[in-house]
């Protein structure tokens, strides 16, 4: 019965063989395990014990997503079942900071190196994109080599609190302008308080890219 296994294994799966490779075989079955957590840029390196060359199949498959460690059990062309251990380690291409980068830095790309790195080192705030830092501010220093938070950088500020800014206000055809100053930090789009220096009101307004503030009525 043990010698016609591999022949029946065969005829169910006509597309089976064992120059697949062991380590494919378990990257499907880690990957099936992992579901919608696994990256689509992840990439996977298979280690194992004994060798085995010769597995037509997984038959039975155990992974701790945590830290990819498997244990698993392998149909032979003998027909043989052999169980092997191993880790399925989980990669992914992650842009760090080449160098130390400090509070208010904008990071420019020269700025980043691309790094893989275990998925078991990253969380739901680690940054995998390289083009959501280029451009940003650095809001806390930023080591080198480690994976950015995004709550590490932010917009750049185009206003600082305290700083004299121009109010802008138009309606219609109508348009007037008056000193101000910031009651707070803003970035492009932000919306701000600030004080007109001439009126001494305060006013809501919203933060452009060259540091005025437009005021609504």
């Amino acid at each position: 019965m043990r010698a016609a296994l591999p022949c029946l294994l065969l005829a169910l799966w006509p597309g089976l063989s064992a120059a697949d490779g062991f380590a494919e075989l378990v990257e499907e079955r880690a990957r099936a395990s992992l579901g919608a957590s696994l990256p689509e840029e992840g990439r996977f390196t298979v280690n194992y014990q004994p060798e085995i060359d010769d597995a037509l199949l997984i038959s039975r498959f155990w992974m701790d997503p945590a830290t990819g460690q498997f244990l698993a059990e392998a149909v032979r062309e003998t027909g043989e079942v052999q169980r092997v251990s191993g880790l399925a380690l989980v990669t992914v291409p992650v842009p760090v900071p080449a160098r130390r980068l400090m509070p208010d830095e904008i990071i420019a790309e020269a700025d980043l190196v691309t790094i893989d790195l275990p998925l078991g080192r990253l969380n739901d705030f680690s940054v995998t994109d390289a083009s959501d830092l280029v451009g940003q501010q650095v809001r806390r220093m930023l080591p080198e080599g480690r994976p950015v938070m995004t709550q590490s950088v932010m917009a750049p500020l185009v206003i600082d609190r305290g700083e004299r800014v121009r109010i802008r206000f138009q309606d219609g055809a109508l348009v007037l302008t008056a000193p101000g100053r910031a009651l707070g930090d803003a970035a492009a789009g932000d919306t701000v308080r600030v004080v007109n220096l001439v009126s001494n009101l305060s006013l809501v307004g919203t933060a452009r890219a060259d540091g005025i503030v437009e005021v609504s009525r």
